[in-house]
């Protein structure tokens, strides 16, 4: 049974893995843009739900989870069809937490980066200042 809970976390990885570049990351921007205009404004309901899921990580890992639930066949608890339900809900809510931590260390990347170029700028511009006053 230990073995079982132990994998939701290693197959929670490569889930939150590829909901994330599939809906975050540049490498994927002009599909990101076409999906997120369809799920905007088609006519068609269907279509605007399907494209949104292209959009939304949190809906993209419950697709990349069926998927990878079928390539393992890993179940949860019980042997049958409950143990399938039970480990994909299981995986998608542990790719979201990786998801929701992988985005907070982002932020505070972003605030330190930007904090230390405005920090930049500002020694730079107080050095201009100094080297004008001396001239």
């Amino acid at each position: 049974m230990e073995d079982k809970i132990y994998w939701i976390f290693i197959l929670a990885l490569p889930v939150s893995c590829i909901a994330w570049t599939v809906t975050k990351e540049q490498i994927f921007k002009e599909a990101q843009v076409f999906f997120s205009n369809r799920s905007e404004k088609s006519r068609y309901m269907l279509v605007r739900k399907i494209c949104y899921m292209f959009t939304c990580e949190y809906c993209f890992s419950h697709y990349v989870t069926i998927l990878l639930l079928i390539i393992t066949q890993y179940k949860l608890l019980y042997p049958d069809w409950r143990g399938y339900l039970i480990s994909g809900f299981a995986i998608i809510w542990i790719a979201n937490v990786y998801m929701s931590l992988y985005n907070i260390i982002r932020i505070d990347l972003k605030k330190e980066k930007l904090i230390a170029r405005q920090q930049e700028d500002k020694l730079k511009s107080d050095k201009i200042v100094v080297i004008d006053q001396h001239s």
